[in-house]
């Protein structure tokens, strides 16, 4: 239980050093998480290393095929952020519900386990100038129905998503996502 506790306030407090990660409600009914940090490239370049590269910064670890090259993101409406399992198998993670390239990416759904309850999400990512460079904001908010609430799955979810915030900062300002939290 200690080594739990050491291992949850040591990713709080480099969430908090590279940015704001933080659940800003929960409740039985649903949540929303806000993750933010300051990548050091342009607006544009940001954007497309999110979109055009998922595939080598999100979490191998957060996908169903382990293998992060078979997701891909099709930036426009009704497009989606999908992972190919090959021989026509393969996963509708979110749905694109709005683009604003270099500004704003809105997708609807329910991510990872949440795909297999009763509820509906919109992430939305945010791309903003900033003096250091592009300021980033993913904020998912999620809500819906499961026996014994949604409210435990905030800090997981939350987790998750800031991991992939982090790991997109590393692949952007290093070429490499596995340099989150490294100096």
């Amino acid at each position: 239980m200690k080594r739990i506790l050491i291992s949850i306030l040591s990713a709080s407090l480099l969430a908090s050093a590279a940015g704001i990660a933080e659940v800003t409600d929960a409740a039985a009914g649903g949540f929303t998480t806000v993750n933010d940090t300051v990548i050091e490239a342009g607006r544009m370049a940001t954007w497309r290393a999110a979109i055009d590269d998922i595939d080598q910064w999100w979490n191998p670890a957060h996908t169903v095929s382990g293998e992060g090259s078979r997701l891909s993101i099709d930036a426009r409406p009704q497009g989606c952020f999908c992972e190919d399992l090959g021989d026509s198998n393969g996963v509708v993670h979110l749905n694109v519900t709005m683009v604003s390239p270099g500004i704003l990416l809105r997708l609807t759904g329910a991510l990872g386990p949440l795909g297999l309850l009763g509820v509906a999400g919109n992430m939305t990512w945010e791309f903003a100038d900033d003096p250091a460079g592009t300021r980033v904001k993913f904020t998912y908010a999620v809500g819906g129905y499961r026996a014994g609430g949604l409210d435990e799955f905030a800090g997981p979810v939350d987790h998750v998503i800031g991991e992939a915030l982090q790991r997109l900062k590393a692949y952007v300002e290093t070429g490499d996502a596995e340099q989150v939290g490294r100096d």
